[in-house]
């Protein structure tokens, strides 16, 4: 098992200090949020909150994950850094791709992507992208980076996307995994057939075991079940050493560690201290004697 921490949109100036002490704590990965805008008016819809709507989200500070993550890996050594889960859909691939591999090459074997379709019309009114089958633009765009990925000639011919054979250099020597977020039934689709794994956010120990069941079985129906798949969750069950039993047990392979609500309309008035306790609180009570 392998352990993440989620920041939950601190202050911008906690980053270093909270990626450096998770570093320190043990943990794998720290994993970054993202939200490209919130708009003044708008459909005011979230599918994982309890209430299922976004107030809580206005002024919350956002960092862009291409621009956050290399900064921190400059300040530390080994630890690995996500997205948890990128608004993939409301970008351009190419782009997205020249970003990911220059990141990559830079920082080396320390990156994930996680990616998602955002659920908000809005983020894609604000970056001039159709709404309009934008499932069908993320699977297209998540084949596009992975072609591009590969260092040679890459062209594509889809029904959204068209692009004559291009090549990107440099592109890292090591593979970087595609982590597809979301609950629902194509995301869980699209995950066994494109991804290099999946990650769920809120999820109760039953309804893992049932969509990781899920995504394997779609996994044997493309074709994909003997390669090496990933399984991240921000789970209650993560919280004890035997709550992270019974997760390995459902194919988990790493937990998401948010010890404040990421959904909570209430203020993070938490200091970095407060903060780096309970991250040594977490290595040394759950993290160590798993590990033991």
């Amino acid at each position: 098992m392998k352990f993440a921490y989620h920041a939950t949109m601190c202050p911008p100036d906690q980053y270093l200090p909270l990626t450096q002490a998770a570093e320190a704590a043990g943990f794998d990965t720290f994993t970054f949020p993202d939200s490209i805008c919130y708009p003044q008016e708008g459909s005011d819809v979230y599918p994982y909150n309890d209430d299922g709507t976004r107030d809580f989200l206005d002024g919350v500070p956002f960092l862009e994950p291409f621009v956050a993550i290399p900064y921190l890996a400059a300040r530390t050594e080994h630890i690995r850094f996500t997205t948890s889960v990128i608004k993939l859909a409301v970008r351009q691939p190419v782009v997205v791709a020249k970003q990911l591999s220059s990141l990559a090459v830079m920082i080396g074997d320390r990156l994930g992507l996680g990616v998602g379709i955002s659920p908000w019309p809005e983020d894609f009114l604000a970056c001039q992208i159709p709404w309009e089958k934008r499932g069908k633009r993320m699977d297209e765009m998540m084949e596009i980076v992975n072609g591009l990925m590969s260092g040679e000639y890459f062209g594509y011919d889809g029904e959204i996307f068209q692009m004559d054979p291009i090549k990107l250099c440099p592109v890292p020597d090591h593979h970087i995994p595609l982590l597809v977020g979301g609950h629902a039934k194509p995301a869980l689709r699209r995950a066994a057939r494109l991804g290099d794994g999946w990650i769920s956010a809120g999820s109760s120990l039953q309804e893992l075991q049932s969509m990781i069941s899920q995504i394997e079985g779609f996994r044997k129906d493309y074709g994909r079940e003997s390669g090496a798949f990933e399984y991240h969750a921000m789970t209650e069950a993560a919280y004890s050493v035997d709550g992270l039993g019974d997760l390995a047990a459902a194919g988990v392979t790493e937990v998401i560690i948010a010890f404040r609500n990421p959904y909570s309309a209430e203020p993070d008035t938490q200091s970095v201290e407060e903060k780096i306790g309970m991250i040594n609180w977490y290595a040394d009570n759950v993290i160590k004697p798993y590990r033991a």
